[in-house]
This record gives C-alpha cells, sequence and structure tokens, in this order.
C-alpha cells in the first residue's frame, strides 16, 4: 500500500457553495430553460439532451421528483451557468 509523502498534498473534499440548498429536479430543469437553454432530445422520462448557444450541449438526467443536492447543483452551474438567484 503506498502511502503519501509529507511533500504532497493532501486532497481534500470540495465543500458546496453556501448559497446552495437541495432542490427538486422540476426546479431546476424550468430554470435552466429560464436562462435559455431548449431541449433538444429526450430519452425515457429522466434523460434530457439540453442545448445553448455558446455552451456544450448538457445532459439532464434526473426525475422531476428526485432531489438534487448542493454539490450536485454546484456542477450543474459549472457546466450550464445556473446561479441560486436562477432558482
Amino acid at each position: 500500500m503506498r502511502t503519501a509523502s509529507p511533500s504532497q498534498p493532501r486532497l481534500t473534499t470540495c465543500l458546496p457553495p453556501p448559497d446552495w440548498s437541495a432542490t427538486q429536479a422540476r426546479r431546476v430543469y424550468a430554470a435552466l430553460l429560464r436562462i435559455g437553454w431548449r431541449l433538444k432530445r429526450q430519452k425515457g422520462t429522466s434523460h434530457r439532451r439540453l442545448t445553448r448557444d455558446g455552451w456544450p450541449d448538457y445532459t439532464f438526467a434526473f426525475h422531476d421528483r428526485d432531489e438534487i443536492g448542493p454539490v450536485m447543483l454546484g456542477r450543474i452551474a459549472r457546466d450550464t451557468g445556473l446561479t441560486p438567484d436562477d432558482l
């Protein structure tokens, strides 16, 4: 088993920004549509491919009643430009 030497930095967990709180997926999806994302393709009930000019396509893979936590909201925000004020 390999151990980290004192000269190597320790990996730390990323804490979510304090502005994000858990939210239902349907609210997040509605907010994405409000800020300019459009539905490009839907497969089943949960996988939606969204598109927006100037951004790479984003796959939103949540059921409407799923609760999205702060860490995942931060990841969605990074990939889509979503802000807490948009919710």
